[in-house]
Parts: structure tokens; sequence; C-alpha cells
């Protein structure tokens, strides 16, 4: 039976293994441990699990991947979101989900050779559904667009879903898990063997095997084991505006601008949109993020480029239909995460570095789990850590990553 308490201070506390980071990725991650029979403590600093970067996301996932990597991850994980009652056992469980698809826009005729790459790319890799749509015929089917959109890559099996319960499901799902809030990890400790405990600020958690999924603060964690991993933390900012204008298609997809990497999408009583800005600088990690007083209006001027009724949205905008908030995307060399143990110390796992971790979180848990019982051999696990020291490292050309 699985609880999620803030436990009292104790002396010392003993679990098979102890999953660090309350978000999807670690909720996932201690759901699958479960189901593999083992007797798990997630822990979580702040007051709720699924309270900080996954609460920040804008909670999509596709299937749209170019590296087979990342693929392996995606379609198994839309799988279990469609299928999510069953996998966690919940039959009254609602997540939300939502498939109006994903939909890279261009209206640069150079840029068309790069979207027919990609479909045959997901056709290699298995990706099904995936489809190149251009000239009248993209009109007719999204004719919110711009007239000077050219081509588009569209699946409609993509889309979005609650976080909030998604992450709620997969720790209600579980079978034997303590799941500790407002818990403070404070440091690891090792032994001749390797991991042999964690600290927190409420007692010490007797363990053999530890799961960073810190998601910003997984640097940190590893180097309270004394490992300094290839990690960046960077921040992305996402506007929620309420508008009622009958303009706004209710059924659009995922759009996204591959030309300025704006995007938006519907959402309950308005639009959520938002833009990658490359070259926002590196940060580290925080639990209060400053947004930008700009930032909404940037979004809205660029995805109004391809999707002019944006501009309507625009003319009769006030102050207090707009919501800036923020969070943190995690990057590593070759942009993908980090699954799987570490060899330099001995039951020290790893589930983070993640720009995606919404979208990859339920085979990305079930992974660590698939591969701390041996059901999956880490020699054949793609996202190793141990891919950076051996060099094998190459960044992928998905788009908006």
């Amino acid at each position: 039976m699985s609880e999620i308490i803030v436990p009292t201070p104790f002396e010392k506390k003993t679990a098979d293994a102890v999953v660090i980071g309350g978000g999807i990725v670690g909720a996932s991650t201690a759901f699958w441990l479960s189901k593999a029979g083992l007797k798990v403590i997630l822990v979580e600093k702040r007051d709720a699990l699924s309270s900080l970067t996954t609460a920040a996301s804008v909670e999509c996932f596709r299937t749209q991947f170019t590296e087979k990597a990342m693929a392996d991850l995606a379609l198994p994980s839309v799988e279990m979101f469609e299928n999510f009652k069953d996998i966690v056992g919940l039959p009254d469980i609602d997540i939300g989900i939502t498939q109006k698809g994903y939909l890279f826009v261009t209206d640069e005729p150079d840029r068309v050779p790069d979207l027919e790459k990609a479909i045959k790319q997901y056709d290699k890799l298995g990706i099904p559904g995936s489809e190149l749509i251009s000239g009248p015929d993209l009109h007719k089917r999204f004719p919110f667009l711009a007239p000077r959109a050219l081509a588009a890559t569209f699946n409609n099996r993509d889309g979005w879903i609650s976080t909030h319960e998604t992450t709620y499901g997969f720790a209600k799902g579980s079978k034997d898990v303590q799941f500790f809030i407002r818990t403070r990890v404070t440091g690891i400790n090792l032994d001749s063997n390797g991991i042999c405990g964690v600290e927190t600020d409420k007692g010490t958690l007797h363990t053999r095997l530890v799961v960073n999924c810190a998601g910003p603060y997984a640097g940190s964690v590893g180097e309270m084991a004394g490992l300094d991993m290839p990690l960046r933390t960077v921040r992305r900012q996402k506007a929620f505006i309420r508008t009622s204008r009958k303009g706004v298609p209710p059924n659009a997809p995922f759009t996204v601008d591959l030309e300025n990497h704006a995007y938006w999408r519907p959402e309950a009583g308005g639009v959520i949109c938002a833009w990658v800005d490359p070259d926002e600088p590196d940060s580290p990690p925080s639990d209060e993020l400053a947004t930008d007083w700009d930032f909404a209006a940037e979004s809205i001027y660029r995805v109004s480029r391809l999707n002019p009724f944006f501009e309507t949205i625009a003319d009769e905008l006030k102050a207090e239909d707009v919501d800036v908030s923020a969070g943190q995307y995690v990057y590593t060399p070759d942009d993908k995460p980090v699954i799987g143990p570490c060899d330099e110390i001995n039951g020290f796992h790893l589930n983070c570095g993640y720009w995606c971790g919404v979208m990859m979180s339920p085979e990305a848990g079930k992974r660590v789990a698939d591969i701390v019982t041996g059901r999956m051999d880490n020699k054949d696990n793609p996202l190793r850590y141990s891919r950076f020291k051996e060099g094998d490292v190459e960044k992928g050309d998905t788009f908006l990553k």
C-alpha cells in the first residue's frame, strides 16, 4: 500500500530503493520499481508531488523523434498514456489525454527538404501516422494557418495530458512506495560497496540503490555522491492567455513555427503560447524563477506570424488575462536524457537530463526498473551514462528541442 506523507523525524529507515525527486519522472520510476517487487521510498523536498518542473511544463507528448534512442522511449510512453488506467490499475483515473496532434510548420522553401527527411526517418523508425502535408491540403485541414505556410509534418497521435493527474496516478498505482514530501536530501552515503544510504533533514534512509530523478537539481544530487555530471539547466517560459475570442480554433493541434521557435496550443479558457530562445543563458537550479515582463507579448508576436488569429487576441488583451510562468529544462551534451546506472558509483542510478521529461516519463521509469532487475542489460541501453566517456555522443535533428 502506497502513501504520501510528511514524515516525522526518524533515526533510520530502510528501503530497497530510494528515488530522489517527486516530479512525473520520479513518480514513474517509483511506480515501476514497485511493480518489480522493490520496497521504495521517494523523497521530495517540496510540499507536493508534481509541483516544480512538471507543473511548469506545457504537458505535451509526441511521437515525432528522428533519433532511435528517443523514439524508443516516446512510442511506448504514448501507448502507456493511451492505456493509463490499465497500466496503473486505477479504472476511475482521468489524465485528460487529448490527442489533437503536433504540427511542425514552415513557410520557407529551403526548410521543406528537412520536413521530407524527417518523415522518411519517422518511417524508418517505425513511427506510425506521421505525414507531410503541403499546399492546399495544409490550409484545408488547418485553415487557421497564414496563407504563407507551405508545409508541415503532422501526427494526430501526439497531444497533451494533465501532468498532475498522471504523476499522482503513478503514485496511487504504486504497490509498496512511501512518498516523503517536505523532505530534503542533504547527503548521500557511500561505503566500500558503493551506495549505502541517503541523508535527509528527517533522518537516514538505508539503501543500496538510489535513483536520481531530481530534474534541475540532478547535478547537485550527483555532486553529493561525488559525481560531476555534464548537465546544463536553462530557464524556459510559457504564457497562458485567457481569451474567449471565437476566432481561436479549439481543435487545433500543438502548432510549432519552425522558423522562429514559437508554438501554441488550445487550453481550457484560452491558449498557451511560448517560444524557445536559443540564446537563453544557463542558470543555476532554482525553485523561484523570474519571468520576463515582455515574454507574453513576444510570444504572441511570434506565433502570430503563421497563426494570424492571434492578432485579434492581442487587440483586446488585458494584463489580468496573462499569466507567465517558468521552469527549467536540463540538457546533456547530446540533448538526450541519462538513464541507468553510473559505473563510477555502485548503486547510483540516473533518470535525468530531460528537456522532454513529461513525454518520456512512462517508458523511462520502466527502463530503470528493467535495468535494476536484469531484464535489460545496460550495455544495450543507448542512453547509458557511460556513453559520454565512450565518446558515443551525437546531437540529433529532432524539431523543437
